[in-house]
């Protein structure tokens, strides 16, 4: 797969085709899937007792837990069982992030394995460059990967946070 045109694709708002095949990994990272108010057919599907309120959103948002293996309970014998009605959060999902950026998926050892496999012909190293430079030190892996993308699809480049920065951290 070639580096840009898949950087010139990804929008981590919209559904990728994510090329998962029977991968499940993700469905068994202990995991908290969130879905939003809006998402009446996701809702639908999933059983009321299985949902929690999301803290820190406003009503109406809720999360999908895990069971004591970290599964996702919709995961049932190796598949989801709501697939075509699954929530945005696992439409949008694209571990590819991780093996874009170099950021690990630390404490997911099931999603670092699929990371591992993904291989990327990087065709443009100076957007390669920045792309990995441009990743944040501290935060949470899928948080950092995704910052270090940009917010534009397909930009691969981070906004300036300089105004997020206080006057004396400024260069």
């Amino acid at each position: 797969m070639k580096f840009s045109e898949w950087l010139d694709e990804f929008d981590a708002t919209s559904e990728t085709q994510v090329p998962c095949g029977a991968c499940t990994a993700c469905c068994t990272s202990s995991q908290f899937v969130h879905i939003e108010p809006d998402e009446t057919d996701a809702l639908a599907h999933v059983p009321a007792a299985l949902r929690f309120p999301a803290p820190g959103l406003p009503v109406g948002h809720v999360v999908l837990g895990y069971d004591e293996r970290g599964h996702c309970p919709m995961l049932v014998e190796g598949r989801c069982s709501i697939y075509e009605h699954r929530p945005r959060t696992c439409r949008t999902y694209d571990c590819r992030v991780f093996a874009v950026t170099g950021v690990s998926p630390e404490g997911q050892p099931a999603i670092a394995a699929r990371v591992d496999q993904w291989h990327f012909d990087v065709d443009d190293q100076e957007r390669w460059d920045r792309v990995r430079a441009a990743v944040p030190a501290a935060g949470p892996p899928i948080e950092r990967a995704l910052r270090a993308l940009g917010p534009s699809p397909g930009s691969g480049l981070a906004e300036d946070h300089r105004d997020e920065q206080r006057p004396d951290q400024r260069r």
